[in-house]
């Protein structure tokens, strides 16, 4: 029986897997580097947001947007002229408003609007002032 064919057949596979073997072997060399660049990058992302996390505390907190109707910058100059709370009715008329009900409860409503965008305070059951 001559067995060279056999030895040959066995080379070529000995062969084929060397180099699938071999490619494999690069494909791990690349894939660890770009696991190492992967890692660097995490690492570089979790260093950024410590560092701006520890940074926004000493941020000024971004003033609220004011609606767009012209009695809120009006209102809040009204604020900025007293010394104390002030009733709906006493911004009403610091904004030449009728005293009619209806212009005192519109104004109440404006007042609310901006005690709930953290602007102003309600200091008393309907007397407001501004945020501390």
């Amino acid at each position: 029986m001559n067995i060279q064919p056999l030895l040959e057949a066995l080379e070529l596979q000995e062969q084929a897997a060397r180099a699938l073997a071999d490619d494999l072997r690069e494909q791990i060399d690349g894939l660890q580097n770009r696991l190492r660049e992967a890692e660097t990058h995490l690492e570089h992302l979790a260093i950024t947001r410590t560092t701006v996390t520890s940074l926004a505390d000493r941020l000024p907190a971004a003033a609220p947007e004011l609606p767009g109707h012209p009695d809120y910058p009006r209102i809040l100059a009204a604020f900025n002229h007293a010394t104390g709370p002030i009733r709906a009715r006493d911004v009403c008329q610091a904004l030449g408003h009728e005293l009619l009900p209806k212009n005192v409860e519109g104004t109440r409503a404006k007042l609310k609007r901006l005690v709930r965008l953290g602007i102003l305070i309600e200091a008393d059951t309907g007397s407001f002032a501004r945020k501390p």
